[in-house]
């Protein structure tokens, strides 16, 4: 089985429908593969009408977190949608989006950069507005080279002379409320510096303690001597390894697949969910 648990649609901030990514994911012969866009499930139904025969689809979302003042992601498999509580938080983050795209756009412009709101706003369409984005407007104008460049500290990199503050869940929080809505709480690309400042291990200790229950290790932002400290990491502290592609469709180069989780894991993150279960492909009306 090729499992890939971490993608991203125009729900939020990837290029690809969530019907063309659940079929480029069949396409890219995948037989698992996890929608999870920023703080959101709006993409969800989409997802499952589309759904080719053969391809199983996990529901969840990528919650945009903070601790001691450092920007991470938890990704959450699997949870009932519906949870009042949960949602509500999802909807606090996505509300503060906008505002704090237009900040940076206006950090932007005070650096020099003619880049227009009006252009982002396009850009991210009915997605959630989010630096990538914004990083897209940057490409067009010929700031960056491509889109993974902007998120230096030079443009939009956590700390960065453009960067700005959004409203983040705490993730204790979010591992507590993922779990009282039934779902499964993996921390993404934990060590990915190159995205910029990253939490230490011993907060990820903390947080496995607190119920957290993987880690993204293969991921394409981890060198090998990272994913293999990261494996070493989980075994002591107990939490299961995750494999993704973090995909975005063309927005980064990152193709489906790219990396993948092993099937066992796969069996233990369902086995461990009771708010929602993965559902197979039937070949829908918008399948193929």
């Amino acid at each position: 089985m090729r499992i890939d648990l971490h993608t991203h649609s125009t729900a939020s901030d990837g290029t690809d429908s969530p019907a063309e990514l659940v079929r480029n994911a069949a396409a890219a012969g995948l037989d698992v593969v996890a929608l999870t866009d920023h703080d959101t499930v709006r993409g969800h139904a989409e997802a499952v009408a589309a759904l080719p025969e053969g391809l199983t689809l996990v529901t969840g979302a990528e919650l945009s977190c903070r601790l001691d003042g450092v920007s991470l992601h938890m990704l959450a498999y699997l949870f009932d949608p519906d949870e009042p509580e949960l949602a509500r938080e999802r909807e606090l983050v996505r509300d503060d989006r906008v505002p704090r795209a237009r900040t940076m756009v206006a950090k932007l412009r005070a650096l020099g950069v003619p880049v227009e709101w009006e252009r982002v706003a396009s850009i991210a369409g009915d997605g959630s507005v989010g630096r990538p984005h914004i990083a897209t407007a940057l490409v067009e104008l010929g700031v960056v080279e491509t889109v993974s460049d902007a998120f230096t500290p030079d443009w939009l990199a956590n700390g960065g002379r453009a960067y700005a503050e959004k409203h983040e869940l705490d993730p204790f929080d979010a591992i507590r409320l993922v779990k009282a809505a039934g779902g499964v709480t993996v921390l993404a690309h934990p060590l990915a510096v190159k995205r910029g400042e990253v939490v230490p291990e011993s907060s990820i200790a903390r947080l496995a303690a607190a119920g957290l229950d993987g880690v993204e290790v293969d991921h394409t932002d981890h060198d090998e001597p990272t994913r293999a400290r990261l494996r070493g990491l989980a075994r002591e502290l107990g939490l299961l390894t995750t494999g993704s592609s973090d995909y975005h469709g063309s927005r980064k180069t990152v193709r489906l697949g790219a990396c993948t989780t092993d099937p066992e894991i796969y069996g233990e993150i369902t086995r461990r969910a009771t708010g929602a279960f993965p559902v197979p492909g039937a070949g829908g009306p918008g399948a193929v």
